[in-house]
């Protein structure tokens, strides 16, 4: 099982009961809940309380070991594999399940210049240039703009500029009285000529008049053509006209794609490099091989690379290759549409669920945190993620104690006259130890 992700643990957690023995390998010892993230990159949650440590799995799939590494290649006529540090394992069945990270989709400096949100570090990394320049700003009494472009308009971009307004709105005096609110700039960029593309119009007009409401400002059928350290260069869709614009940090949400290592693995690929896969999940043509989550591709366009089609996919492998052991078989896979929501401020979200009207408001706020803390991968993580979910929205107004970092490099680097969080650091960034 290669992969500690939704898709991963839960076809281990699916084969807990089945004559088999499993082995979990991932390049980290831990699983981050990514639909999070941006909760983590606002300094709402500790990125413990979104982090599993997979070697925890075996408190409760006996049968399961983990094993840390990074997978360099498959041998399918053999039936091995090799890790990128030498190490060898035979395989009955192997399941691909390793997700995916951040795409530039070609765009100069994009990936250079610009601070993805994918990763427990990203967003830790985010979160400490965030305050650090905010910091230094205050430590000089600037009056200078202070701009941050969420390049991506989807889920993930609509809620981490929903949450940085926020915190600009409620806690900047509190928390910076030597700057003005008005100084602090969130702004949204999609080429799309609307927010959250996949949702229905009127949710989509729904979430952008919030997001307007808290002073995000919408930056519609703008595509991202270069980045460089400190601005951005924007082409109006229709006009086609190019300009640039500062920026002190440029967040990157505008998509995801399967990590280029993939195309060493000797694994048949299809579009934007996932693999494809039978109606049993099955990598088509090669025997033994399954992949599940983000990285296959079901059907002509794949699923959406969310987290409900990881889970039910995972599940369905895990309940194949039980079958075949068993000598009996199962329907093909059917992926069954369970709705999509997207967070926009404390107490206020958006929620499309099968056979419900379309929700927003404090309704859907209350169904989204529920169903995000439910999918977590253990007890502790729901309770320390709930706990300061809802502190957030009963004390917002007051608080200001956010989980902080060492963000001293940045803050200095505002007091050399180098406001840029997308700056190349003089040195490493410190190693988080939350």
């Amino acid at each position: 099982m290669v992969g500690g992700g939704f898709a991963g643990i839960t076809a281990v957690r699916n084969l807990r009961k089945a004559p088999v023995r499993i082995t979990l390998i991932d390049r980290n010892p831990y699983s981050t809940f990514k639909p999070l993230l941006f909760q983590v990159a606002n300094g709402a949650l500790n990125a413990g309380d979104i982090t599993f440590y997979l070697r925890s799995t075996r408190s409760t799939v006996k049968n399961a070991r983990f094993v840390l590494g990074e997978l360099a290649h498959v041998n399918t006529d053999e039936k091995t594999i090799e890790l990128t540090d030498g190490r060898s394992m035979k395989y009955d069945y192997l399941v691909l399940a390793g997700g995916t990270n951040a795409a530039f989709f070609g765009i100069p400096g994009a990936e250079e210049h610009t601070l993805p949100l994918y990763s427990r570090d990203q967003a830790l990394d985010i979160r400490d240039r965030f305050y650090g320049l905010l910091d230094g700003l205050d430590a000089l009494e600037s009056t200078d703009h202070f701009r941050v472009i969420v390049a991506g308009g989807g889920p993930t971009g609509v809620e981490t500029a929903g949450s940085l307004a926020e915190i600009r709105n409620d806690i900047l005096n509190t928390l910076y009285p030597a700057l003005d609110p008005s100084q602090v700039e969130i702004d949204l960029v999609d080429m799309a000529p609307t927010v959250l593309g996949p949702f229905a119009e009127d949710t989509q007009q729904r979430a952008a008049a919030a997001l307007r409401a808290r002073g995000v400002e919408l930056w519609l059928g703008k595509a991202v053509k270069a980045v460089e350290e400190g601005r951005i260069k924007l082409q109006d869709s229709q006009t086609k006209e190019e300009t640039w614009y500062d920026a002190n940090m440029v967040i990157w949400s505008s998509g995801v794609g399967v990590e280029k290592a993939v195309g060493d693995w000797g694994i048949p690929q299809g579009r934007r490099g996932r693999i494809p896969v039978d109606d049993h999940m099955r990598v088509i043509g090669v025997e033994g091989v399954y992949a599940a989550g983000d990285m296959a591709q079901f059907g002509e366009r794949g699923l959406p690379q969310l987290a409900q089609p990881a889970l039910q996919t995972g599940r369905h492998v895990a309940r194949h290759i039980a079958a075949i052991l068993d000598g009996r078989a199962i329907e093909p896979f059917e992926y069954q549409e369970l709705g999509t929501m997207a967070f926009i401020g404390t107490g206020d979200a958006v929620a499309e669920l099968p056979h419900l009207p379309h929700m927003d408001g404090l309704a859907a706020w209350i169904v989204w945190q529920g169903v995000h803390v439910m999918q977590l991968k253990s007890w502790r993580e729901r309770f320390a993620t709930a706990v300061n979910l809802a502190s957030r929205y009963i004390f917002q107004s007051k608080a200001g104690d956010f989980n902080m970092g060492d963000y001293q490099q940045f803050s200095q680097r505002v007091l050399e006259g180098k406001p840029y969080g997308t700056a190349a650091l003089d040195k490493p960034v410190p190693a988080h130890h939350e």
